[in-house]
């Protein structure tokens, strides 16, 4: 398919037997600033809510670890949380294990139990069947050590490394003796060796992205880094999407691309507005009519999409911004479907949370949880 004078090409995804017993959903986008870790945080706590049979599990693969901060408190509990996991021996956060796996590449520690929370003994705001992996900023430190072991060691090395948060993944589900869980990975805004890792334990990809220029362009880059779409002939494409080839690697299919915490402006702003937005969602649905094999379609009997209608009623989401309750949600760690109406403090600051703000925010995330499997 051609565009602008260049070429969308259809790469070869390999799709490999999936797992039937979990769905591990990676939200990621090539950007900061798009609210990846507060969709992780929001989604996660309602998915575990509306499904109090099953336990949930949030890995938090980016060394900010503003969800595990969300998750575990807030700007203030959450912070000191994550003080106190990363400061134990060995630190029970995913650097800790991460450690591990430096210290053995190659052979699987299966010790990733070792490494959860549940959320609900720190913050009891959230639900009870909600557990995390907490982020570390000390990933940071450890990608030079994790890009070593990709290269050192037996031929598939780098097929080995990057099976390591799968690995993780299945250690927690024996040790839970489940095979039902559902898994949401943060990662990284920047394509790091952890956020590869990230991805490639991932059977989903939620995409969340703001309505602005940048987002186009950060979407494009998810496109083309993870799986190889090129928009102009001779363009190379990504090393991680040419090593997942030549291993036979599965690749996450793209679940939604969410238009996250999107807010309305004045009637001349808000028309770019929905420019850039319905830019973005073009761009997909061009991608999605070359390779739909790229995109999963959702459970519930609905057919693959046939035309842009069906396919952005099934694969495109809009978040709306909750102004002052999405601040108060996350700096509290209270999930915005939690949250009530009235007066709240925080950091020495008292505000207002108005049911109005609550209602433009709720009903988006209840729907958007409603259709994840």
């Amino acid at each position: 398919m051609s565009r602008g004078g260049g070429a969308i090409s259809s790469p070869v995804i390999p799709r490999l037997t999936g797992r039937d017993d979990m769905a591990v959903y990676a939200v990621w986008n090539n950007k900061g600033g798009v609210g990846k870790s507060y969709l992780t945080f929001q989604v996660a706590s309602e998915y575990a809510r509306t499904h109090p049979n099953q336990r949930v599990l949030v890995l938090d693969l980016c060394p900010q670890a503003n969800s595990s901060s969300m998750i575990l408190g807030g700007i203030e509990a959450g912070e000191a949380a994550i003080e106190q996991l990363s400061g134990m021996t060995p630190p029970r956060t995913i650097a800790g294990y991460i450690n591990d796996r430096i210290v053995s590449p190659y052979v699987d520690t299966h010790s990733g139990a070792s490494y959860l929370t549940q959320a609900r003994t720190i913050n009891n705001a959230v639900p009870a069947n909600l557990y995390l992996i907490c982020g570390d900023e000390e990933l940071e430190m450890q990608a030079s050590r994790i890009q070593l072991a990709c290269t050192a060691g037996p031929p598939n090395a780098w097929q080995i490394v990057h099976t390591w948060i799968r690995n993780l993944i299945d250690d927690v589900r024996n040790s839970w003796n489940q095979q039902d869980i559902t898994v949401f990975i943060d990662c990284n805004p920047s394509f790091t060796v952890y956020t590869e890792l990230a991805i490639s334990a991932a059977d989903r990809l939620i995409i969340p992205f703001s309505a602005d220029g940048s987002s186009k362009r950060a979407v494009r880059s998810v496109l083309s880094l993870v799986y190889g779409v090129v928009r102009r002939p001779g363009q190379i494409q990504s090393q991680y999407y040419r090593n997942t080839q030549q291993f036979l690697m599965r690749l996450p299919q793209i679940y939604s691309y969410v238009g996250n915490r999107l807010t309305q402006m004045n009637s001349s702003s808000a028309t770019a507005f929905r420019t850039v937005v319905l830019e973005i969602f073009a761009e997909v649905f061009r991608v999605y009519q070359s390779n739909p094999g790229l995109f999963a379609i959702h459970p519930g009997g609905s057919p693959a999409p046939i035309n842009r209608a069906t396919f952005r009623a099934m694969f495109e989401e809009q978040i709306n911004d909750a102004n002052t309750a999405s601040v108060v949600s996350g700096a509290k760690g209270i999930p915005i479907c939690f949250l009530t109406s009235g007066t709240k403090q925080f950091s020495g600051r008292t505000v207002q949370v108005n049911q109005s703000q609550l209602d433009k925010q709720q009903p988006n995330i209840r729907d958007f949880v409603a259709r994840i499997e």
